[in-house]
């Protein structure tokens, strides 16, 4: 069973806050992105890496590369899984990524979304893809940073 200390959404994927804040809160020794177009992408890679601290480890994997792989991760890897939005993490958790826990991190605001905390904004298919996470069992937060309170998401689905 893969050490996965927390998944985050963020559409931002590895910067400054994720590489740095909650990778040490956490005591995370490996990153692992799971997005189908930075897999490819290896500037946008190189650029999230430069936000990581050098006790850290990135890995960089598609959704299925990550459903494949996850099952074989080292039990001394202390994993910290990075997505961009909540349809990836239902792809994840129902291609077997061991899911338990979700934190709602940040989803820019754009047309056809609603603003429902400084830092989330959500659309109807958002909201249906976490009322499919909560249906197959993860706890779900929104919170910005890790001293900061959470906030339940269930209240605005």
């Amino acid at each position: 069973m893969p050490n996965i200390l927390l998944t985050r959404i963020d559409n931002r994927l590895i910067h400054g806050q994720v590489g740095m804040t909650w990778a040490n809160h956490l005591g995370a020794n490996l990153i692992v992105v799971a997005n189908d177009k930075v897999a490819d992408d290896p500037v946008q890679q190189n650029l999230m890496d430069m936000a990581v601290s050098d006790v850290v480890d990135t890995r960089y994997f598609t959704i299925q590369e990550t459903i494949d792989k996850i099952h074989y991760a080292a039990d001394d890897q202390l994993i910290f899984l990075v997505v961009k939005d909540p349809q990836d993490v239902v792809k994840l958790v129902e291609g077997n990524v061991p899911i338990v826990k979700l934190n709602i991190g940040n989803m820019h605001f754009s047309e056809g979304k609603q603003q429902i905390t400084s830092t989330v904004s959500v659309n109807e298919a958002d909201k249906q893809a976490f009322r499919r996470l909560q249906k197959l069992g993860v706890k779900m937060e929104i919170r910005r940073v890790p001293d900061e309170s959470n906030t339940d998401i269930s209240k605005f689905l």
